[in-house]
């Protein structure tokens, strides 16, 4: 009897022992601990999630809406979360990094994990911008780390808010960068437009920067250059004549090079080519006025319309007369206005050749006038045939016939 009491003893003993080695409370979470939960019930203030053997915790509905309020998460749905505190016998977490007591946890957690943590941009500083976190704790993105173009407006990044990955972190120093996100959002567009664009196409774009040698169009998630020959068919000087930065424009893809990631456009392509109907609107004998656009050594080039320019060759600047003149500059300036007559069109290759109206009219009369005074040719025949009858009657007169 006393042995089998011993080992009814014994026996408790061990059960004891084994269900102190298998059955522990349940630690206790710290502050900034991440947990990746499933969401099990939500309601109109909370978001309710399985946290294991430690229960449930609670999760503020608004973190897991948009912009607009909408709802972005259901039940079943696996969120990534951070212990903040226990309150009233609840746990309570965040999905947002940075806030509350857990702020610097979260944020080691981020730097680690290589997780993305939002912030507004609150000002411009020396060579950045300070961040302010959505936890409100401040930090710094340098301009460099942006992941935006040199010639952009900076302050209107002011107040924006924008996702960052952690790239320094320190006790005085959280440094932040955007680039990585903004080239791979990049890359993502280029694959998509790959697929959707071809030359030729007309596509919707916004001005992005003026250049002096052209513009830079966003279509889409990516830059094409509008070279400042393709604005339009007359000549453009400056590109801020035509375009602003902000503008929408449609535009024509010239040429695609993905390989060295380049996109020629055209804003010309769009409009009317006035080639087409040259012949139309300038008739050869035509009389028009123009002004002067450029001089060359050869002529005079003049322009009749947007994107239409006939030459008066040099020769024909020196009057009716043909005086002889060595440069347009002698007779002529850029920038008068010049009648002049049409001698050739030649739509094809785009050239039309002028006279000044003042000599083509010169030339005019002075050939009129050569017609008036001209006679008319007779045979041969009748001059000798007449001085023949005169010398007749001559003689007869004398009596020697």
């Amino acid at each position: 009897m006393n042995d089998a009491h011993q080992q009814d003893e014994e026996s408790t003993e061990n059960f004891a022992e084994m269900f102190e080695q298998t059955y522990k409370e349940p630690s206790r979470m710290e502050p900034g601990q991440k947990v990746e939960a499933p969401i099990v019930k939500l309601t109109p203030e909370w978001a309710l999630i399985e946290v294991g053997g430690k229960g449930e915790g609670y999760v503020d509905i608004n973190e897991l809406k948009d912009a607009e309020g909408n709802l972005i998460a259901k039940e079943g749905d696996v969120v990534r979360a951070w212990f903040l505190h226990t309150e009233e016998g609840e746990m309570r977490f965040t999905t947002r990094i940075g806030t509350g007591p857990a702020a610097i946890a979260q944020l080691q957690d981020a730097f680690k994990g290589h997780l993305p943590v939002g912030g507004a941009i609150a000002r411009e500083t020396k060579g950045g911008f300070e961040i302010t976190l959505s936890g409100g704790m401040r930090a710094f993105c340098p301009f460099s780390q942006m992941g935006m173009r040199r010639d952009e407006n900076k302050a209107e990044y002011i107040g924006r808010e924008f996702a960052f990955y952690i790239i320094e972190l320190d006790r005085r120093n959280i440094v932040l960068s955007r680039r990585e996100m903004v080239e791979k959002e990049r890359q993502e567009k280029i694959a998509a437009l790959k697929e959707a664009l071809r030359e030729g196409d007309r596509v919707k774009g916004v001005v992005t920067s003026i250049q002096k040698f052209g513009a830079f169009v966003d279509i889409g998630g990516v830059e094409g250059l509008l070279p400042v020959s393709e604005l339009a068919w007359s000549r453009t000087e400056k590109v801020s004549d035509v375009l602003s930065s902000g503008q929408a424009v449609e535009v024509v893809i010239k040429r695609l090079d993905w390989e060295n990631q380049r996109i020629s456009l055209s804003l010309k392509d769009t409009l009317a080519n006035p080639w087409d109907t040259a012949d139309q609107n300038w008739i050869v004998g035509s009389y028009h006025t123009g002004r002067v656009s450029r001089l060359a050594p050869f002529g005079a080039f003049v322009t009749l319309a947007d994107g239409v320019d006939g030459l008066v060759h040099v020769s024909r600047l020196g009057g009716a007369e043909g005086k002889r003149i060595n440069h347009p500059e002698e007779v002529l300036k850029v920038g008068q206005e010049i009648e002049v007559r049409v001698e050739n069109v030649d739509p094809v290759n785009k050239r039309i050749s002028l006279v000044p109206a003042d000599i083509s009219r010169q030339e005019d009369e002075t050939q009129a006038t050569m017609e008036k005074y001209r006679k008319p040719e007779t045979h041969t025949e009748q001059p000798l045939g007449s001085m023949g009858e005169m010398l007749k009657q001559q003689l007869e007169k004398k009596g020697k016939i």
